[in-house]
């Protein structure tokens, strides 16, 4: 039975000198308030604030990272949770195939996220194995069952000052707002408006989830300029609720945006089912400058992530549905297809985007340098298959090099898995305090000046890219 007692000093340089520094650069914001502006937990479980149900609803079956890297490992995805029928697993042999595959985590970021909550947060003592599943199932159903171990306690557990959701535009926001009224409550809770479904006119489900953006904004979008008028109705919705920003996912950043006829015909043809495939790109792309005018207007913040293949296992898709460990990178870039954006709203006051990637090329070839020049420009932390130590430290290098940091993001945690966000943004800190310890050490910063940076990091650099104030 191996112990599980995660190392003070991990992630950390190894070199005794660097890793002074390091630890007291760490130590500057090791229990800073959590700062979350980009994720998927859903408001409504703090708003009803009820017990979690067992430790693999909890921690497997909602993390499209453990899944994921265990159906690689060949775990199918019915033994974790994710039933093609829909109907309820076990739980406890969900946590027994977890457990037994292990060492499937080792030296990945995952495992540095679920050594963490389980040794910090649910006090488990022991790894997790075979032999070891049942008695830490146990615990944990133990510990889930306290009145601390709820939602609402564990928030201010976390010291999360601020949480973004990320939110369809026809969802009511009921449960933001009852959080916002709840004079009981003193976390902030704050909408994130995602509009990906209907960019796209080929798409199945497109004209029915029109149909309930117009019930929702209670605006006719049978057209292309209702479309245009719910949208923007749903925007100013989300800011009434708290919203700071938007969240879109493209095949690709191209923005070329079309005649006003052009654009009503092709809306025409989607309704009818008649839509070319060409014609619906060209669509997608203009209500991507679209929604950069409506930024440009309103001040939210655009996220852009570009160059993903959603899906990409279509079996997979059909079978367990979306958000279940198959979006993949594909190659792609932001400084050509994102001129006619740029070109408009590029040094406007009021227009801010973030622009993430899954290539992590991309950090030193175009966002770094787009980041450097435009004022709007700021970029994105590293994301999905690069949120990790190492690749935090190469993003670092490479974006610092041309915009510094103050035109970087500060952390996103991105994850629906509740109990991970503590640990993925120790994750960062001290990732951030290994990167700022060389700095210092090869004599590039000071060591008050390191400190800042680190304290700016967590605080003031999110705050301001997201306009949290």
């Amino acid at each position: 039975m191996t112990s599980l007692h995660p190392h003070p000093d991990r992630l950390l340089p190894a070199d005794p000198a660097v890793r002074a520094v390091a630890r007291r650069l760490y130590d500057e914001v090791a229990s800073a308030p959590i700062l979350s502006p980009h994720g998927h937990v859903d408001a409504r479980m703090l708003l009803d604030d009820e017990p979690f149900d067992d430790a693999a609803n909890l921690l497997v079956t909602p993390d499209h990272y453990v899944t994921r890297l265990l159906h690689a490992h060949g775990v199918t995805l019915d033994r974790l949770g994710l039933r093609r029928d829909g109907g309820p697993a076990d739980p406890r042999e969900v946590w027994r195939t977890f457990c037994a595959h292990w060492d499937a985590f080792l030296a990945t970021p995952v495992r540095f996220w679920l050594e963490t909550q389980l040794h910090d947060l649910f006090e488990v003592d022991v790894q997790p194995s075979t032999e070891t599943a049942d008695a830490i199932f146990d615990q944990l159903a133990d510990r889930l069952a306290r009145p601390a171990y709820r939602p609402r306690a564990l928030f201010e557990r976390f010291g999360i000052e601020v949480l973004a959701t990320t939110d369809d535009p026809a969802d009511d926001l009921s449960a933001h707002r009852a959080l916002a009224a709840d004079p009981s409550f003193r976390g902030r809770v704050v909408p994130t408006f995602r509009p990906d479904r209907y960019l796209d006119p080929a798409a199945p489900g497109w004209a029915n989830g029109l149909d309930r953006l117009a019930a929702s904004a209670d605006v006719d979008a049978g057209t292309y300029a209702g479309l245009l008028d719910a949208l923007r109705a749903r925007r100013a919705a989300f800011a009434a609720a708290g919203g700071t920003a938007t969240d879109t996912g493209v095949p690709d950043a191209g923005c070329e945006p079309l005649d006003a006829a052009d654009a009503e015909r092709i809306h025409r043809e989607g309704l009818a089912g008649t839509v070319s495939a060409a014609d619906a790109v060209a669509y997608r792309r203009d209500l991507l400058f679209r929604l950069a005018e409506m930024s440009a207007d309103d001040g939210l913040v655009m996220q852009l992530h570009a160059g993903v293949i959603r899906n990409h296992h279509r079996p997979t898709l059909a079978s367990y549905g979306p958000d279940t460990g198959h979006d993949l990178p594909d190659v792609g870039g932001y400084t050509r297809p994102l001129r006619p954006i740029l070109e408009r709203f590029g040094t406007s006051e009021t227009f801010r985007i973030v622009l993430f990637t899954t290539d992590e090329s991309l950090f030193s070839r175009e966002i770094g340098p787009l980041a450097g020049f435009y004022p709007s420009v700021f970029a994105g932390a590293p994301w999905w298959f690069l949120d990790s130590p190492a690749a935090i430290a190469r993003y670092r290098a490479a974006v610092t090099d041309s915009a510094g940091v103050g035109k970087t993001s500060g952390f996103i945690d991105d994850t629906r898995a509740f109990c991970s966000i503590p640990a993925r943004h120790d994750m960062s800190r001290r990732a951030d305090a290994a990167w700022l310890a060389r700095l210092v050490t090869t004599h590039q910063l000071s060591e008050d000046e390191a400190a800042g940076i680190a304290r700016r990091l967590v605080d003031e650099i999110p705050r301001s890219a997201f306009r949290l104030g």
